[in-house]
């Protein structure tokens, strides 16, 4: 006769099921744009995906915000480089954008706009990341930003790879449950 499965392997197998199901959902119902008439204070768009600053760019122009921060810029950059490199005014770089050099990571770029909000007292603000990536960005912001702040999410949509949405469903497994510990 056979023995059933023992405590451990039933908390595996359980584990495992929902750690599947949470990766199918992650995977299926990326976030999206947000809605055409939102307008927040301020918009935060991090770098390192095609289409971001773009969008962040016509979010701004089209008075849906009244400042920007570019958070992650490489310290190579200079602003009138990055003014040549998206059409952007001197006036509008000087008046309402701001660019990050503070940020390597997803939660440097958190604390870099945190730091933002705080000095433009800014109460709702647009994130504006791909949509594989929001997820993590929106939780690491949500964790660091003062209580009160609004984030809306502007996702900006992609194909992403099988393995593109394996790991970052992995790193915002792995960083809910580093905050939850404490780390």
């Amino acid at each position: 006769m056979r023995k059933p499965p023992g405590l451990f392997r039933r908390i595996a197998a359980t584990v495992l099921l929902a750690w599947m199901l949470g990766f199918l959902w992650f995977a299926w119902f990326l976030p999206q744009p947000a809605p055409a008439g939102t307008r927040t204070d301020g918009v935060v768009v991090l770098t390192g995906g095609g289409g971001r600053i773009p969008r962040a760019l016509d979010v701004l122009a089209a008075g849906k915000a009244d400042r920007l921060l570019v958070s992650g810029v490489d310290r190579q950059v200079r602003p009138a480089e990055f003014a040549a490199e998206y059409k952007v005014s001197r006036r509008a770089l000087a008046c309402c954008i701001t660019l990050g050099f503070d940020s390597v990571d997803t939660r440097s770029n958190a604390r870099e706009a945190t730091a933002w909000i705080a000095r433009n007292h800014i109460h709702s603000v647009r994130l504006v990341t791909t949509d594989w990536h929001m997820r993590r960005a929106t939780f690491d912001l949500w964790v660091s930003a003062p209580r009160g702040v609004t984030i809306v999410r502007d996702a900006v949509p992609s194909r992403p790879s099988l393995r593109i949405l394996f790991l970052e469903y992995n790193k915002l497994l792995a960083r809910m449950i580093a905050w939850l510990a404490g780390w």
